[in-house]
């Protein structure tokens, strides 16, 4: 039996395929269109996943749609009712796309999809809680899910044992953490749904000086976690921006203007972003607590977009009361196309589940593979100078040439599934070089100079390199380097301003140590990626340092390259020094110039 899940018409769409409750493949739509996180119908990502399987729509048995669009429309039409006049001309923004489109999803899939296959529409939150309990490791499991709204849900949380689950409690719209951190980021001068994981980067060179402030005036919460927000000072529900003249005059600031340089100047903004980081991390503290002693579950599961916000899961992980807790790699919307079909399967046909040692998520390599054949023709076609290398020999050759200080382009295997890039489509670096950090923001990302990198280390070596004792194979946790690694600062370099401090070596892995000898960690096992393990490896050997840096194969603005040829402009138009294409290694200094290239800031809008 095949169940398509699709999410679609907010940001992120995803296409998600099941065959007979196993996840067959799964992709976001923007790694097919180039578009950063396109909110369009994703009929690029589904046409991949029926290619995956081999299957056409006709043979599809169900498909799942991430929420309820009727009920969706519901809030939107009578919170504009409740503060009309306000916001009217928002209102009739809206409309139109919602009549015309967003409202008939059962016509639009019929005419998209060639398929009479039956139509399911789990709640929004009800995805995202199948998104997190039925890919887990845990046959039972107390579940939270949080994100900026639903249909009216901003978060909610329940039990889920064997194939079934059950939300016990929700907060709803216009009360939600994640519209609340949103509004924080709109304020700190980055875009919402997209700079949430930058204000959270930004944060460590804050002093959270705000936050009694925002407890006082902005935001009502419970022993249990629960919120009210402060409505007089949020203009989401009528407005074109997230906050409003009371906000401005209560931090005594404008927002800060997008792009502007940061300095000294900039220093409230980053405490104020320390600020609302403080207060995420204690609300979300305080509902897991709750949820424990509601459920008095040993495991917890964790999806919707503010659970990408992995200083707070580290908190949890380290201060919460449950034994050990899984996170939906996909967090965010996109991952809502893998809990609809999943909800359909289990909950909805009544399957029995099973679990073992490990989730049922892949390693979440779950997007297009490019075989060497595939990738030989483009070289071939191109006429693009290439090298082979047995697969036997690139972890040692890769390891080697980051040993020698070299940035490598790495295109391996399936395409991640989700944000993150986990060793399939990545840039690789040496954590141990100090000058890394600066050399692949500025030269390589073309993204702001005060955002840290991400470790990749064996799983097996972990706490030789951090305070962590599991595995975190999805990136999605913060801990500290290891003390014996680090050094600490002197008087002088403890006085240093702001992003200054990122200059100054914290440990011995200074390339992926942020300001506050965090890292945010991704473990990486044989047995989900035994390539990009043995070269970890192989690193190793030669080193002694278990640890790489790994950051996402893309410019800023652009999606995670997909294809070999994107991979290919992507390399030629940074300042990567080699690129590994399946078996086929391409060294810079041997590639023509690009002739008739476009300005990569012109084509990709900036994040």
């Amino acid at each position: 039996m095949y169940i398509l899940g699709i999410s679609a018409f907010y940001h992120d769409s995803a296409a998600c395929l099941l065959k007979d409750g196993d996840i067959v493949a799964a992709a976001q739509e923007e790694r097919f269109t180039r578009k950063k996180q396109d909110f369009n119908f994703p009929k690029r990502a589904i046409q991949y996943c029926l290619d995956e399987a081999g299957i056409k729509e006709s043979d599809l048995d169900y498909v799942a749609f991430y929420d309820k669009p009727f009920l969706k429309f519901e809030r939107i039409l009578e919170t504009h009712l409740a503060f009309a006049p306000a916001g009217f001309h928002v209102f009739l923004q809206s409309v139109p796309t919602w009549l015309k489109q967003k409202l008939w999803m059962g016509d639009l899939v019929k005419n998209e999809l060639n398929t009479r296959a039956p139509l399911i529409y789990p709640e929004h939150h009800e995805s995202h809680a199948a998104s997190c309990f039925y890919p887990s490791p845990f046959s039972r499991a107390a579940f939270l899910t949080i994100d900026g709204v639903g249909e009216w849900t901003t978060t909610s949380f329940g039990r889920g044992e064997g194939n079934s689950f059950e939300i016990l409690k929700e907060i709803k719209f216009p009360h939600s953490l994640g519209l609340f951190y949103s509004a924080f980021t709109y304020y700190t001068g980055f875009k919402v749904n997209s700079g949430e994981y930058k204000m959270m980067g930004l944060a460590p060179y804050g002093n959270p000086k705000y936050v009694q402030l925002i407890y006082d005036n902005l935001i009502d919460v419970k022993e249990d976690g629960s919120i009210r927000l402060n409505m007089k000072f949020f203009n989401y529900c009528t407005g074109m921006t997230m906050t409003n003249k009371a906000f401005d005059e209560l931090f005594g600031l404008p927002p800060r203007v997008a792009e502007s340089m940061m300095t000294t100047e900039s220093q409230p903004y980053l405490d104020i972003a320390a600020s609302a980081q403080v207060v995420t991390e204690e609300i979300m503290l305080k509902m897991v607590r709750h949820i424990h002693k509601e459920t008095q579950e040993k495991y917890l599961c964790l999806a919707g977009g503010v659970v990408l916000n992995c200083v707070a899961n580290g908190r949890i992980l380290r201060e919460g009361p449950f034994e050990d807790i899984w996170i939906q790699p996909a967090a965010g919307d996109a991952g809502g196309a893998l809990g609809a079909a999943l909800f359909t399967w289990y909950r909805y046909l009544q399957n029995p589940r099973t679990t073992g040692e490990h989730d049922t998520q892949k390693g979440s390599y779950l997007g297009p593979a490019f075989s060497n054949e595939r990738i030989l023709e483009f070289l071939t076609t191109k006429k693009i100078p290439h090298h082979f290398v047995e697969t036997a020999d690139i972890p040692d050759k890769i390891a080697g040439l980051i040993e020698e200080g070299k940035v490598i382009g790495w295109f391996q295997g399936r395409m991640e599934f989700g944000p993150r890039a986990l060793g399939s489509r990545s840039i690789i670096g040496d954590a141990r070089n100090k000058e890394m950090q600066t050399l692949m923001n500025m030269k390589i990302k073309f993204r702001e100079s005060f955002r840290p990198f991400a470790p990749s280390v064996m799983a097996d070596r972990v706490s030789e390199a951090f305070q962590i004792d599991r595995e975190s194979p999805y990136m999605l946790l913060v801990a500290n380097v290891q003390e014996s690694r680090c050094r600490k600062m002197s008087e002088s370099e403890d006085k240093l301003w702001g992003i200054e401090k990122l200059k100054v070596s914290r440990s011995d892995i200074p390339a992926i140590t942020h300001v506050d000898y965090s890292a945010r960690i991704q473990t990486v096992n044989r047995r989900d990626n035994s390539l990009y393990y043995d070269m970890i490896k192989a690193f190793h050997a030669r080193t002694g340092c278990p640890v790489i840096i790994n950051t996402s194969f893309n410019v800023r603005g652009e999606p995670i390259v997909c294809r070999p040829e994107e991979a290919y402009i992507c390399f030629m138009r940074t300042h990567i020094d080699y690129l590994i294409l399946g078996n086929y290694l391409l060294d810079k200094r041997e590639q023509p110039e690009m002739k008739d290239d476009i300005d990569w800031r012109k084509e990709f809008v900036l994040d």
